[in-house]
């Protein structure tokens, strides 16, 4: 049996998703640049998406903005919205827990001479938003806070936060990275207060380098991306008309069922939570008093104590279970998981700790068939690790 539980990393692509793409890359493979008809109808699936994607945020056409996916999403907001707004001041805010894509860009405006102040969380993973109110100061010119963190499923107040943020001060931008809360919650970004908002076409079956990043009219950013012009000379480059639309594609139909498969996702979530309790020595991380409200619906993350995260990744994957020992993006540096860290999780913990995440394609029997696996295999690598 091949139980998939790595979809914080990647998803399975719709098969209606791979069916336009082969479409587009085998029939509708013009250039949308182009003045001929070919090109026409290559433009036409590109206006198309804007349109599906801007109806389901609630947004403009325009505002839409299709790069590469989330990480030069992030990279374009923060990096595009420093440089341009540098003359109202130095300093950015951001989380300890955000993915590598938001820390090392903020480290890397650090080293040209902006301030960041990285705010503290508690021990469910989620910041304080009186810290976020103290660390606003008359230099602060954008603010960048995740939607789900893609190691615990920690949801952050957004809206909140949004909300403090421009009654503070409406000119400073406020920039959300929505890779895993995008598809399994309804975001409205004029409704938030976000200015900006990334994510990523893989996280929601669609395909992997796409996603877009949503830029309020009124925001001044600069590209960071320069050649032919092209989407408003913001993101030059030909762009990628089948991911495009797959991307698309794969919204739609994550929205069209999302308050079913959100609904059966948790069912899972808490299925396997109280699964995995039966075992001694485990510790469900990010949980605000044992309870699943306001995580994510699709991401657990256990630590078993005693037991290293690569030795049971690797005799779970024995039994054709796939789990990640924390974000795939840092999955082949092995450090401390720096979320985990600032949530303070014991540090015998660090690196016993394992991530599951499920997908509408998971089902009850393989989380059955992942728990009852964990049953024989967690005792016998303690035992195993003792001696």
């Amino acid at each position: 049996m091949v139980v998939y539980l790595d979809n914080s990393a990647t998803t399975r692509v719709f098969p209606e998703v791979a069916e336009l793409m082969t479409k587009i890359m085998c029939e509708d493979y013009g250039n949308p640049s182009s003045l001929h008809m070919k090109g026409v109808a290559a433009e036409q699936y590109i206006r198309y998406a804007k349109e599906t994607l801007a109806k389901l945020l609630k947004v403009n056409e325009k505002e839409i903005l299709f790069t590469s996916g989330g990480t030069e999403s992030d990279n374009l907001a923060l990096i595009g919205c420093a440089l341009a707004n540098r003359r109202r001041g130095n300093h950015l805010i951001t989380t300890q827990v955000e993915h590598p894509a938001i820390l090392k860009t903020m480290q890397y405006l650090e080293s040209i001479g902006y301030q960041v102040t990285y705010l503290p969380v508690d021990k469910c993973g989620r910041i304080c938003l009186e810290d976020l109110h103290r660390a606003i100061t008359p230099q602060t010119i954008l603010i960048s806070i995740m939607h789900t963190n893609n190691e615990v499923g920690a949801r952050q107040p957004i809206e909140e936060a949004g909300a403090l943020i421009k009654r503070m001060n409406p000119a400073i931008l406020f920039h959300v990275d929505a890779v895993q809360g995008f598809g399994k919650a309804r975001i409205y970004p004029k409704k938030m207060n976000i200015d900006l908002m990334s994510v990523s076409g893989h996280k929601i079956h669609g395909p992997k380098g796409v996603g877009f990043l949503y830029i309020n009219e009124k925001v001044k950013i600069q590209p960071i991306v320069y050649g032919g012009g092209q989407q408003q000379n913001l993101r030059s480059g030909t762009e990628n008309v089948p991911g495009v639309a797959g991307l698309a594609k794969a919204a739609e139909m994550m929205y069209a069922q999302m308050d079913e498969d959100v609904s059966r996702l948790y069912h899972l979530k808490t299925m396997f939570i109280d699964g995995i309790k039966k075992l001694d020595d485990i510790q469900v991380n990010g949980l605000l008093d044992g309870s699943i409200e306001g995580t994510a619906p699709h991401i657990v993350s256990v630590s078993f104590k005693g037991v290293r995260s690569e030795v049971l990744l690797h005799a779970l994957e024995d039994k054709g279970i796939y789990v990640s020992a924390g974000s795939a993006c840092s999955a082949h540096k092995p450090q401390p998981s720096a979320t985990l860290k600032a949530m303070r999780i014991d540090k015998d913990l660090l690196s016993s700790t394992i991530r599951f995440s499920f997908s509408v394609y998971t089902t009850e029997e393989e989380i059955n068939y992942t728990l009852q696996q964990m049953y024989d295999m967690i005792p016998m690598l303690r035992r195993y690790t003792r001696k």
